[in-house]
């Protein structure tokens, strides 16, 4: 089967399973090729969907979850959008294909920062990647109209809710043992109204001290 055959596959599932509202986003997910975002000895299972190995200790995460949370996202096209652990960049690839201007996207680890932005050049994908401590978001480029996490952490920094306009979006795992999807909306006096997306799990988020 060719890597079209197989992406197309696997969202025709996430279509039928009706997890995922936005036909915007599945469109998305069909035209982002997973596989050139995995490693070479992962490619033969870049449409199945369920995380994979991406080195450091890292993954990238499961197409059911990058659909949904982007799904949660609400994008519109004109939309400023910041994203918390790039990691291989699967999904700000999936997030570039719905918005008109320049994903960003901070990266604490620098191999894979580094190897982001090249893979988003040589794929023509407006993503912008930093090297730096998620906790700190990204200010230069703030605001945000969204925002939103790749990695667990225990409580949303405020620093990216800071450079979330009001009314903007976050969605964040949240938890330490047990993690939960947290689909938070900016008040007008800078608090979150939060849902809850159900139990996740995601790997750690790390900071420059540890």
């Amino acid at each position: 089967m060719t890597h079209d055959a197989a992406r197309n596959r696997l969202v025709d599932g996430l279509e039928r399973s009706g997890r995922i509202d936005s036909e915007a986003v599945l469109s998305a997910l069909r035209s982002v090729p997973r596989h050139e975002f995995v490693p070479d000895d992962q490619q033969d299972h870049a449409y199945h969907d369920r995380p994979l190995p991406i080195g450091h200790d890292q993954t990238i995460s499961a197409p059911h979850m990058v659909a949904i949370m982007t799904d949660a996202l609400g994008l519109a096209p004109d939309d400023r959008v910041l994203e918390i652990g790039t990691g291989c960049g699967y999904h700000a690839a999936v997030v570039a294909t719905l918005v008109d201007g320049p994903v960003s996207s901070v990266e604490l680890i620098a191999p894979l920062a580094t190897a982001a932005q090249r893979r988003f050049d040589g794929l023509d994908y407006d993503v912008r990647v930093k090297h730096g401590d998620g906790h700190e978001g990204w200010p230069e480029h703030a605001p945000y109209d969204a925002a939103y996490l790749t990695c667990a952490t225990t409580e949303i920094p405020d620093a990216i809710i800071e450079q979330v306009t009001t009314g903007g979006t976050i969605v964040a795992p949240v938890g330490s043992t047990a993690q939960e999807l947290i689909i938070a909306r900016k008040r007008a006096d800078g608090t979150l109204t939060r849902s809850s997306g159900g139990a996740v799990r995601f790997v750690r988020m790390q900071s420059e001290e540890n």
